[in-house]
Order: C-alpha cells, then sequence, then structure tokens
C-alpha cells in the first residue's frame, strides 16, 4: 500500500490524482489522505482510496498542529505502507516521521517553494517556523522531486538535497477544434458563459498576487470578450465587489470551484488563457503553474507574467506573448491583437508541438525513475 498525503480535499489536485494513477497502473494500492471541508464534493472515479478528515480549526498554527498530529497517527498504524508521499511542507513533518519509526521510504513531493509563498512573506515569524521545519528535515532526504528546476537549484543551494522535477503537465490530448461539442470521444459539453465573445479564462486560485485586480480593470477596455474566473480563493469576495463597482458584472464571470473534468471542456472553448503572477517572492518568481500546461493541451494560446520559468516555455515554444508592462489598457491592447491572430489562424503549429511535447506521458518517465530509485522494481514499473 502506498500512502499518499496532501493538506487540500483531493477533490481539484490534479498532480496527486496523476501520480495515485500511476502507481495505479503499478500494481499498487494507493490510499490518498487529506482533509474534508464543508463544500468538499464526493470524490469519484477516482481509482483510489480516500480518507479525509474533518478539522475543527481551518486555519492557523492549530490546524496545521492536529492535522499532522492526525496524520501521523493514521500512518504509524496504517496496514502494509510499502512507500509514503508527502506533498508540500505541511504535511512532511508527519510523513517523515512515521516514516523513520516504521522503516518505510517516503519520497517529498514539493508542488511549490512553500516558505516563499505570498501569505508568508510579510508574516515573519510563521515563515521562520516554517523555515525552521524544513532545515530539519530537508537535508535528510533521499527522495525529492518538485515542479521547476529553478525550484529544485535553490533547494539544492540551501541544503544540498537533490529534488528531481516533473512538472505539472496534464496528459496528452489529440488535437482538436476550439469547441470539444457533444461527440463521443470529447468530454462532457458545457455552456458557454460567454457565447458571442472572446473568452478569456483564468483557472487557478483567487488568491494575492494572481495579477487578477489588474486583468478585472484590463476588462474596462475590451468590449468584445469575457474574463472567466474558474477556482475561488481569499479575495474571491474583495474581486467581486471590484467588479460592481466598476460595472462590470456582463464582462467577468466567476465560475466557482470546478472538477477537472468539468474545468476542460471549459478550458477546450476558451479563445485565451492567462497566468499573470506577480514578483511576489521566490515561489511565484519561479512558479511553473499547471493552468500554463492545461492551457497548452486544450491548444488556446498563452498571456503570462514576466516570469523566468513561464516566460521560457511562453517563448521558446512560441505560444503566446509575455506581459513585461502590466498596465491594464495595455495589456488590454495586447489582448486584442492576440485574439485578432488567433482567429487568423497564429500559434497553431506551435501549440500542437508543445502540446505533444510537455505532456504527463513524457513527464511521467521520470517520476517512475523516482520510484525505482524508492524500491519499486523494474517488474512492477513495466
Amino acid at each position: 500500500m502506498v500512502y499518499i498525503a496532501v493538506i487540500n480535499d483531493l477533490v481539484t489536485d490534479q498532480r496527486v490524482h496523476r501520480v495515485a494513477g500511476l502507481l495505479g497502473e503499478l500494481g499498487l494500492e494507493v490510499t490518498c489522505i487529506g482533509r474534508r471541508l464543508k463544500e468538499s464534493p464526493d470524490l469519484e472515479g477516482t481509482g483510489f482510496r480516500a480518507r479525509r478528515y474533518s478539522m475543527i480549526f481551518n486555519r492557523g498554527p492549530c490546524f496545521y498542529a492536529c492535522f499532522n498530529m492526525r496524520l501521523f497517527l493514521t500512518l504509524l498504524f496504517a496496514s502494509s505502507p510499502r512507500l509514503f508521499i508527502a506533498n508540500d511542507l505541511d504535511t512532511l513533518p508527519a510523513v517523515y516521521l512515521a516514516g523513520r519509526i516504521r522503516g518505510v521510504k517516503m519520497i517529498y513531493d514539493s508542488h511549490e517553494f512553500f516558505t516563499q509563498v505570498p501569505e508568508l512573506i510579510h508574516r515573519r515569524r510563521v515563515q521562520s517556523i516554517w523555515r525552521w521545519i524544513e532545515s530539519l528535515i530537508v537535508p535528510g532526504l533521499e527522495h525529492a522531486v518538485t515542479v521547476s528546476y529553478s525550484i529544485a537549484t535553490i533547494y539544492r543551494r540551501l541544503y544540498g538535497t537533490r529534488f528531481r522535477v516533473v512538472r505539472n503537465v496534464p496528459n496528452r490530448r489529440a488535437q482538436t477544434g476550439k469547441s470539444e461539442g457533444t461527440g463521443e470521444s470529447g468530454p462532457r459539453a458545457r455552456e458557454n458563459p460567454c457565447p458571442g465573445r472572446a473568452m478569456i479564462l483564468y483557472q487557478g486560485a483567487l488568491n494575492v498576487g494572481r495579477g487578477l485586480e489588474m486583468m478585472i480593470e484590463a476588462m474596462q477596455h475590451l468590449d468584445n470578450a469575457c474574463l472567466v474566473l474558474a477556482g475561488t480563493g481569499d479575495i474571491e469576495k474583495d474581486l467581486k465587489q471590484k467588479v460592481t463597482r466598476l460595472g462590470l458584472a456582463d464582462r467577468v464571470i466567476f465560475m466557482g470551484r470546478m472538477t477537472p473534468g468539468d474545468l476542460l471542456p471549459l478550458t477546450c472553448s476558451a479563445d485565451l488563457g492567462i497566468s499573470l503572477e506577480e514578483d511576489l517572492g521566490l515561489n511565484y518568481r519561479y512558479a511553473l503553474p499547471n493552468k500554463l500546461f492545461n492551457y497548452i493541451q486544450c491548444r488556446i494560446p498563452v498571456l503570462c507574467s514576466d516570469l523566468p520559468e513561464m516566460k521560457k516555455i511562453v517563448e521558446s515554444y512560441g505560444i503566446g506573448v509575455v506581459v513585461r508592462d502590466r498596465n491594464p489598457e495595455r495589456v488590454a491592447k495586447t489582448i486584442r491583437y492576440m485574439l485578432a491572430e488567433r482567429a487568423a489562424g497564429a500559434w497553431k503549429e506551435a501549440l500542437n508541438r508543445a502540446a505533444d511535447e510537455l505532456c504527463w506521458e513524457n513527464e511521467v518517465k521520470e517520476y517512475t525513475t523516482l520510484l525505482r530509485d524508492c524500491g519499486i522494481t523494474e517488474t512492477e514499473i513495466i
């Protein structure tokens, strides 16, 4: 049995789903451990067992302490553990300690540079506690993986620990048109939230530093387009108030939280995907978010920030435009240019090439090597 721990509710974590699916394909039983929130839907058709804790506390030190204690006890008495996988620093203490006590190999999968997330940058005391935890555990790790080469390099310099790189890429999809419709092989159809207008899509958390406030202001200068926000987050209420204040309710549409199955057809119906993170700490600076690769697989061009990892993907494959001037009116001008170019067939061949290369079928090879290092035999992998 392989136990995968993550602090979210498991519903939309596509990386965890892909890793669990890989392990299942190798004939291993998988249990994913997370938490249940009030709004968490049931998990259906995942192919893995799930255990989700209902927590008394939902944030702050008590939440993290209680979650790690419950996780530690679960793993300490887990049945026939073969491998533990800790996703992000907030599950690492429990997984590491249980693994040491039980003599079970573990993988640390760092989805981001946790101690540099915007929520911690201005909370020095809390940030220092997480750094202390990281400095205690990470130097002794044998098997670790992260999502970008920049973050892997930072960890290597800080702690001397080698991190493999497995990017957050989705499964390869065959070339399709803009809209999947209701064809037999296509995903479920979904009503277009802005019929007759170009759809600009953002998928992900509605949190600080995602460039969403600036993008909403840019919509004042885009008459025949709408901005669709697929996700929820800490600043969702503030964003809705801003939309109301600017009179943009018909141009900015909040879709709320969406499952991967619902998000896919929406993404494939979009005309443009945005990833406009601000340079707020090293985590965002070196981010390589999964939405970027989701846009690519749906063959929609990308408008992204001038940050190293995203910029490298967009420019090296020629699949969109990098924003260097974050003035809302100029961003709107860039979007009008991109929409016109896409309508004329620009980026089509480049997106097909990128989608063929930047997919889980290629990236999974590095993860199977990591599993082999953890004792999953060649026979099992084959």
